[in-house]
């Protein structure tokens, strides 16, 4: 039964009008949607991965070298190196291999790859809404991957090893002139770009072996209500066996089948909210994501990230939030290294990952349609030019480049439309000023008096100075109030998550990303960072600029900030607060 209703309840405050079912049958899950490209919104399940960075000391904007040049993937992939995969915590249990270079098939060079000019348009659709012929032929597209020989580079494995060679220390930056630094495709604003180029071959690979030009992956529409529920195709048997369904997994959390809701705040712990107000919570965490944590390039791609760097940048929103927690959620806990999902080794095993990132692929094309001054693909050459190399369906090595996938549809792919909700669920505060910060300044220490690195190891409180009050329209227009956390230290073989809020004085108990103190939270999934480290930094930022306006606190001189561990934490700190105003260029 579908019902139309107003999220008000004890922890949703917000006012959400949309229609969708709480009940174990949705009717929609097998309903074959008419394709629209007018909009390219989002619809869908799958997770990605939180990452995050430091890059520089004190600012997110960095100032460029002029020496800096772009990150890019060596030509002789033969230089990909078998680290010691200190990310994969319990390496002698790991279910998947750890060997993950790709086949070398030749010493020619990877050419230059060229788009195909006048494409048949893909069309990817949400998940929950496919036709039975379209789950037949894309089952039976993963069967031919799975069949192929596993040396091939358009093979099952070799394609799932891709994940794993750039995001655990497989590539260095070499091409670059600096043999001694990794490159990392997470954290920084390499995260979307690599991705997107990632599932474009994995695509035009599947289409080629089943000889339908037109085949587009699914999308897990995890951001609208209908959609917040494990694809059920991923898991329903064929012909009443499941092991003939080819994208079904078994590292998978059971108790998160269907008709199970889906968590974008997902900690590796079960919140028990109720349906409606489960709802309510992903509603107003995507806002967050996307509109108030996200008013600039930086803040939603991620740090800048160049050659001869570590790769400690800043963290992306979407790549923090929904992407880290639908990897978690959708993880086998039972698993040493939460397989497959929870893990970047092994993440591009289940069939679930593409669908994930392909509505994380789809997130950047909804941010930049939302509109605003910042809403616009990076411009600096070194993101412009920073490149990746992948065998294409011709199992032809080929160099891609990011200036090259900044439009999907140049690319010959598009996304079936799916209402966005979630750009009406601005949050709303559990408890309005004055008292929350106020009350607190007796007791709690002001950021200068705080004896960095502060570990993260218990609830911290810490009174921050703003550098501005009241300001004006026009000067929200120009810059936008955030808050940074620089030099977080973390492990990198756990799964991390801690929780920011401001001025909650009930020290965020029962506060949600429903709730306008929660400012948002940082996330990182396992994964290897060099062969002798085994902790990682990186940094992340909030907007406040919003939260602020809805808490009637815009003339508080100072803000009460509140970190909440949630996983992973006792060995992790940060070593700098600060409130600065970022222009938005």
């Amino acid at each position: 039964m579908m019902t139309s209703f107003s999220l008000k309840t004890n922890a949703i405050r917000t006012q959400h009008y949309f229609n969708v079912s709480c009940n174990t049958n949705h009717d929609e899950n097998h309903k074959n949607i008419k394709t629209s490209l007018d909009m390219k919104n989002v619809d869908r399940r799958n997770l990605l991965l939180g990452l995050g960075g430091l890059y520089g000391a004190a600012n997110f904007t960095s100032i460029q070298s002029a020496f800096a040049t772009p990150i890019a993937a060596p030509d002789d992939i033969s230089d990909c190196v078998a680290t010691a995969y200190k990310g994969i915590g319990n390496s002698a249990d790991a279910r998947r291999s750890l060997a993950c270079c790709p086949p070398v098939l030749s010493e020619d060079r990877p050419k230059d790859y060229v788009l195909p000019k006048n494409p048949v348009i893909r069309v990817r659709p949400p998940a929950h809404r496919v036709s039975e012929d379209y789950m037949a032929k894309y089952r039976k597209a993963i069967q031919a991957m799975r069949d192929l020989d596993e040396n091939d580079p358009r093979s099952y494995k070799q394609q799932a090893r891709i994940h794993c060679a750039y995001c655990n220390a497989g590539y260095t930056q070499k091409q670059s002139g600096h043999p001694e630094k990794e490159i990392q495709v997470h954290n920084s604003w390499l995260f979307f770009p690599f991705h997107r180029w990632y599932l474009y071959f994995y695509e035009r690979i599947l289409g080629s072996l089943i000889d339908d030009p037109t085949f587009a992956l699914p999308y897990w529409n995890w951001d609208n209500p209908t959609g917040m529920t494990l694809p059920p195709m991923f898991e329903d048997p064929v012909d009443n066996d499941l092991r003939r369904n080819s994208i079904f997994n078994a590292y998978r959390d059971a108790r998160h089948l269907p008709p199970a809701i889906v968590d974008l705040e997902y900690n590796g712990r079960e919140r028990g909210a109720s349906c409606i107000d489960q709802l309510g919570i992903n509603m107003s965490t995507m806002y967050k994501q996307m509109i108030s944590n996200a008013p600039d390039y930086i803040s939603f791609f991620g740090g800048e990230y160049r050659a001869g760097q570590d790769p400690i940048s800043i963290v992306g929103s979407i790549e923090r939030g929904a992407h880290t927690a639908m990897h978690i959620w959708a993880s086998d806990p039972r698993m040493p290294n939460r397989e497959d999902m929870g893990n970047f080794y092994s993440a591009g095993y289940d069939p679930l990952f593409y669908a994930h990132h392909a509505n994380v692929d789809r997130m950047w094309n909804i941010w930049k349609q939302l509109g605003g001054r910042g809403h616009h693909d990076p411009t600096d050459p070194d993101w412009l030019d920073a490149s990746y190399v992948f065998y294409d369906e011709n199992k032809q090595l080929v160099r891609v480049y990011n200036r090259n996938c900044c439009d999907t549809t140049l690319m010959g792919y598009d996304y079936e439309t799916s209402r966005i909700p979630w750009s009406r669920a601005r949050p709303v505060p559990r408890t309005k000023n004055p008292t929350g910060a106020t009350r607190s300044m007796k007791r709690i220490e002001r950021v200068e008096e705080i004896n960095f690195p502060m570990k993260l190891d218990q609830i911290v409180n810490v009174l921050v100075k703003r550098p501005a009050t009241n300001r004006t329209k026009q000067d929200k227009e120009k810059a936008s109030e955030m808050l940074i956390l620089d030099g977080i230290r973390f492990d990198s073989e756990k799964f991390v998550k801690f929780d920011v809020f401001i001025n909650d004085k009930d020290d965020a108990p029962a506060t949600t990303a429903a709730d306008s103190q929660m400012a948002g939270s940082f996330a990182e999934l396992p994964h290897n960072h060099s062969k002798d480290k085994m902790f990682m930094m990186s940094a992340v930022r909030f907007g406040l600029t919003e939260l602020l306006e809805d808490m009637e606190s815009e003339d508080d001189e100072s803000l009460v900030v509140t970190l909440v561990p949630r996983a992973g934490t006792d060995d992790a700190s940060v070593s700098e607060i600060k409130i600065q105003l970022i222009p938005i260029e």
